[in-house]
């Protein structure tokens, strides 16, 4: 920018002497042509009342000399013509000496004009590149504290998990169990579950298959608070034979040619939402273990039985 502003400086001051130079020029006229016409003498009048004097020739006759020969001439003519010399160099008037200051200090100051121009176009150039800065890093902090109050929210709401327990008092039984290991109360709305039996898990379908059974209604508005827990779903040993209907199907049960299944889900939703009401759901599969003459259960099945919203 040094070489930019040293090239204004220098046109305006060019500009500014050319204005004097047009001023000073303008001002100044030479004189005019002077022409020095010399007076005429006067005519000689002749009078024949009196006579030459004897031995001088008559003035006008034809035998008096010219003097211009051989020497400088008496007579001039009627008038003579001098040419107009050189015209002197105008004087500097000092009302052009004040206006070619004026125009000097308005050079100067119109070149200070532009480079505070220049400085002022920069600062703002540079005052925007911060404000766009700051616009970024404040969007990009208000997007961190919403994914910070998401994961509040998340954390503090209600998480239920499911378990398999003995059943007390019942030999052989076993209990499914909800409990929440969430921060927040939680609210059940509606249990399903169905029981099965498979060659082994991967034969299940892909999806949990219902068929639209009854809900049970004796979950439905049970409350859950932080650490408390609930059974949703009972299985023994004397059930078994009554599931399995034939003394074939409980011989490959026994054997472990087919494996009874148990899956469901529970929907539960937050007593103390803080925003919109969300429902959340809980799966959970489970693999009743029949022996001759112990039995047991464990969680098992594919992610899509054990899914958690």
């Amino acid at each position: 920018m040094n070489w930019k502003g040293s090239a204004v400086l220098i046109l305006l001051l060019v500009a500014g002497q050319g204005i004097a130079t047009t001023t000073a020029q303008t001002t100044g006229t030479p004189p005019a042509s002077r022409q020095i016409v010399p007076k005429t003498p006067p005519p000689v009048a002749s009078s024949s009342s009196h006579p030459a004097a004897p031995g001088l020739p008559e003035l006008g006759s034809a035998g008096a000399k010219n003097n211009c020969e051989g020497g400088g001439c008496d007579e001039q003519p009627s008038h003579i013509t001098i040419s107009t010399p050189a015209p002197a160099p105008a004087p500097w008037l000092w009302q052009d000496r004040v206006a070619w200051a004026a125009n000097l200090v308005l050079v100067v100051l119109g070149y200070v004009a532009i480079m505070l121009a220049l400085s002022i176009l920069k600062k703002i150039e540079r005052q925007t590149r911060y404000a766009e800065t700051a616009a970024q890093a404040t969007a990009e902090s208000a997007q961190s504290a919403l994914l910070h109050a998401q994961a509040m929210m998340r954390a503090e709401r209600p998480w239920i998990l499911i378990s398999v327990e003995p059943t007390r008092g019942v030999e052989n039984g076993f209990t499914v169990t909800a409990m929440n290991r969430g921060r927040g109360p939680a609210r059940i709305v509606s249990t399903l579950d169905r029981i099965t039996t498979a060659v082994d898990q991967n034969h299940l379908p892909e999806t949990p298959q219902y068929d639209d059974g009854p809900t049970n209604t004796e979950l439905a508005s049970v409350i859950l608070l932080p650490g408390e827990s609930t059974g949703i779903k009972t299985f023994s040993r004397d059930e078994v034979k009554g599931f399995c209907g034939s003394e074939e199907k409980l011989r490959r049960v026994e054997k472990w040619e087919e494996l009874i299944l148990l899956y469901g889900k529970i929907t539960y939703q937050d007593l103390v939402p803080l925003g919109d009401v969300e429902t959340h759901e809980s799966s959970w599969c489970c693999w009743y273990i029949h022996g001759r003459q112990k039995s047991g259960m464990v969680m098992a099945g594919p992610a899509a039985y054990n899914a958690h919203t």
